[in-house]
């Protein structure tokens, strides 16, 4: 059987066996039978399920680092998809199985040319990527540091179910996808009957203001060059129409570009959220947690990733996004850290990319015919930009 088969085969058992967070001891399993007997140093986290295999190149030079995330997310897949999840309630709806198998088919691409490698690679199976921050962790226990001295450069790739057609690679350079923050408000009256709210105060109204207030204070606070989304997902108030309760809360996910925009909003809703409070003699407690960092792509390597893509494939198969995407990577906090670029792959599981469910829906369908590309592409990055030198 050929690479190109056991990469399929080997995402197929991921996507049935999906495992959340970061503990992942089946999916650490796979990974490392399906390294087994490469010329690796393998290590797993303390922390967290992860592995982190270094290949030594033929001669020294600098390190280049390549990650794949490895969890899955609790979203409940059909029973009649194809190689279907076996487990309750987890599926792997954002492609992480793929990345994972891409990664090693990288390796083994990589191993195969040991000996002509100017300098060492880092291959980084990483948990916790949907939201338990298992970049930081790796960073933490060192993954940047595994080959002995710091990595001089990191890429990585992300899978999409709709967005770009089937093949085609597509990035741009500086910002590639918001930052996050998390924000949770608390609105704290005192209840009463709902015939005599003056007799009471009433939380929710003040709680309503809240959330059209931040909406109005992202339209007049920020340019609209510079985008800043605030989303509230979630409120929660009450429990009979006729009562009114003591307390009213919601929370919302904060997107935004760049650092500044960052502070900006986390200091303006804290602000207003506590004026309007003030405003109705009502007390609030407001968080604002922030989360991932923008993924920022260094210019240079981007013209490194985009001449590789386009030298390897034709530039059909390169597409250079105008606008960066709103959705947030902890791949982020390794860019932050080292030069490198983070690229999508068009992976839709049908002709019309268009229509197709997207990343995170329990309909979402991957073609893993695009494995094979993922992993040479990404085996070729490492390899040329060893190659190049500059560490």
């Amino acid at each position: 059987m050929g690479l190109r088969e056991d990469l399929i085969d080997l995402r197929r058992d991921l996507h049935r066996h999906p495992e959340i967070g970061l503990d992942l001891p089946g999916t650490q399993r796979r990974v490392l039978a399906a390294l087994d007997g490469l010329p690796l140093e393998v290590r797993t986290g303390t922390g967290l399920s992860s592995v982190t295999a270094v290949l030594r190149g033929g001669r020294p030079g600098p390190v280049v680092l390549l990650r794949g995330d490895m969890d899955a997310l609790p979203v409940t897949e059909p029973a009649d998809a194809p190689f279907a999840s076996t487990v309750p309630g987890v599926m792997h709806a954002c492609g992480h199985d793929l990345h994972t198998a891409g990664l090693v088919g990288a390796a083994r691409l990589l191993a195969e040319r040991r000996d002509e490698l100017t300098g060492d690679v880092v291959f980084m199976f990483q948990p916790g990527e949907e939201g338990y921050d298992g970049a930081g962790l790796m960073i933490a226990e060192g993954v940047l540091e595994a080959a002995g001295r710091p990595a001089d450069a990191a890429y990585g790739l992300h899978v999409v179910a709709a967005g770009f057609p089937r093949g085609v690679f597509a990035c741009r350079p500086g910002p590639l996808m918001s930052a996050s923050a998390g924000l949770f408000v608390r609105v704290a009256g005192a209840g009463g009957h709902g015939s005599a709210p003056h007799d009471a105060r009433d939380p929710i109204p003040a709680a309503c203001e809240m959330v059209t207030a931040l909406q109005t204070m992202v339209g007049r606070r920020f340019s609209p060059f510079e985008p800043v989304v605030v989303t509230v997902g979630a409120f929660h108030a009450g429990t009979l129409r006729n009562v009114i309760p003591d307390e009213a809360e919601f929370s919302a996910t904060v997107r935004t570009f760049s650092a500044a925009a960052a502070a900006q909003i986390e200091r303006d809703s804290v602000r207003v959220c506590e004026g309007i409070a003030a405003a109705h003699g009502l007390d609030v407690d407001v968080r604002f947690e922030p989360e991932y960092p923008v993924t920022v792509n260094d210019a240079a390597e981007f013209d490194f990733v985009a001449g590789t893509v386009t030298d390897m494939f034709g530039a059909g198969r390169f597409q250079r996004m105008e606008h960066p995407d709103p959705g947030s990577e902890d791949f982020s906090r390794v860019l932050e850290r080292v030069p490198g670029a983070y690229l999508f792959l068009g992976a839709a599981g049908g002709d019309d990319h268009t229509v197709m469910p997207d990343n995170h829906s329990p309909r979402a369908v991957f073609d893993d015919s695009v494995l094979h590309d993922g992993a040479v592409l990404l085996a070729e990055l490492a390899k040329r930009r060893l190659s190049r030198g500059d560490s």
